[in-house]
């Protein structure tokens, strides 16, 4: 069908990318705000907003019944999620389906197996797909002390339908583990409503490596190369970069066919993400999950490849071919995306609601800014803290690397602190130039150091 009008369930920078893309293919947009998110810059830039709640997310973004309704009342034909919020919950797409609405996104049963990580695991070990030495859903901590005990410590517990870190815990020593097992499913259930474990070896030197796919209602799907988003703190992504350099190229097209396979086994539709880890010491791979919605680190891939992924998720969702072959797909020099959050870095990244005072984002050939952010806006306490990417790309990583500098260097943000400064410690560290760093590398290295000296 041909989509006229898109109802925009998210708020902050994604709000504000997808109803520019909206724009971009001619169609209506209609932002689902809260009462904190009224004058919000995506509600200012969209053809309509519309309330659905108060500030609380429990009451307003991630009621499914609310946002439904919105997109009802105002004569919205699809509702696109972004990423957060309702983004992988197949019950949101199940809605849409029920009322008659396109959901921009996979189809429910697609969100429902790739989204619930046990499952996905599964599904790839039986495609031959390497999968991380470990377990599948365990019963309790004995259970999970005795897999443990068996492949060897450190081991991390992971929540089966959990994402962004949540419900994940790294475990040394058995005497750890049953005290490390509640804490995990007590945040995974309080998280996502499901206290479901299982665990995987943790890997002490990873590469954290993602490959981006589109698959549209025809049977057509492609791969748009791989990024490396292994700049991690507690695992919170801070720098993603495409396409992955320090990785042989043989293991990345290895990932990059794996997450076709995947994909296509789950009958996907519409962009998705299937991530690796690379044990950088062995030289070997495994599956490390599928996010089955756009990413915060698109952009990378959009400005190697030169396909805009949110138009095409649009696209897809009205029933488009893909706008590309495989063949089609070429890398074109580096990209590099930082996240600029309203955190305070040197209190434990602790979020700093409050008055953006002044706003002055940098101009410069090859930089990108995405945020929903504006001199005078207002940051509620209420959400995410990210503020702004900033994303530069380059004939190559290191003049990418130095344009993104120059770019952090001439964003202006006063009123709030920031973690701009220590994104650009880290970008000119020795470790990261020279692509030395692995996961655990901020927290094990970088910040004992850069704590230590004094503040700018």
């Amino acid at each position: 069908m041909t989509l006229r009008q898109v109802l925009v369930a998210n708020r902050g920078e994604i709000a504000v990318r997808v109803v520019r893309a909206c724009a971009d293919e001619g169609l209506r947009s209609v932002v689902a705000v809260s009462e904190a998110d009224r004058e919000s810059r995506a509600a200012l830039v969209a053809d309509r907003a519309v309330c659905i709640g108060p500030a609380s997310a429990t009451d307003s973004y991630l009621d499914i019944g609310r946002v439904v309704a919105a997109a009802l009342g105002t004569g919205c034909d699809a509702v696109h999620p972004g990423y957060g919020f309702l983004a992988e919950r197949p019950e949101l797409a199940e809605a849409c389906a029920e009322h008659g609405l396109v959901f921009v996104g996979p189809p429910a049963d697609a969100i429902r197996r790739g989204g619930d990580k046990a499952v996905a695991r599964e599904l790839a070990e039986s495609l031959g797909i390497p999968v991380g030495e470990g377990s599948d859903t365990l019963a309790d901590a004995v259970q999970a002390r005795a897999v443990a005990d068996g492949i060897g410590y450190p081991v991390v517990l992971k929540a089966a339908a959990g994402g962004g870190g949540r419900g994940m815990v790294r475990v040394d020593s058995g005497e750890q583990l049953s005290e490390a097992f509640g804490r995990a499913t007590h945040e995974a259930q309080q998280a996502f409503g499901d206290g479901r474990m299982y665990l995987e070896r943790f890997i002490t030197r990873a590469r954290h490596v993602e490959v981006q796919v589109l698959a549209d209602h025809h049977g057509g799907i492609v791969h748009l190369g791989e990024r490396d988003c292994s700049t991690q703190r507690r695992y919170q992504k801070l720098i993603e970069e495409a396409p992955a350099r320090a990785v042989p190229e043989e293991i990345r097209r290895d990932l990059c066919a794996a997450a076709v396979e995947l994909c296509r086994a789950l009958d996907y539709v519409g962009a998705g993400t299937v991530e690796f880890v690379v044990d950088v010491d062995r030289g070997i791979w495994s599956f490390l999950e599928v996010n089955t919605r756009v990413q915060v680190e698109h952009p990378v891939t959009e400005m190697v490849t030169g396909i805009d992924i949110v138009r095409a998720q649009l696209a897809i969702a009205g029933g488009d071919r893909l706008p590309v072959r495989q063949s089609d797909v070429v890398l074109r020099g580096h990209a590099v995306e930082v996240r600029v959050n309203a955190e305070d870095p040197r209190q434990d990244f602790a979020p700093v609601p409050g008055l953006v005072s002044r706003w002055v984002e940098p101009v410069g050939g090859g930089l990108r800014i995405d945020t929903h952010v504006f001199g005078g806006y207002r940051i509620p306490p209420h959400y995410d803290s990210l503020l702004a990417k900033v994303i530069a790309h380059g004939p190559d990583r290191e003049a990418a690397l130095d344009r993104l500098d120059r770019g952090l260097a001439h964003l202006v943000i006063e009123g709030v602190p920031t973690t701009a400064e220590l994104l650009r410690a880290v970008l000119g560290a020795e470790e990261f130039r020279a692509e030395r760093h692995h996961t655990r590398w901020i927290e094990q290295e970088f910040l004992p150091e850069w704590r230590g000296a004094p503040a700018a």
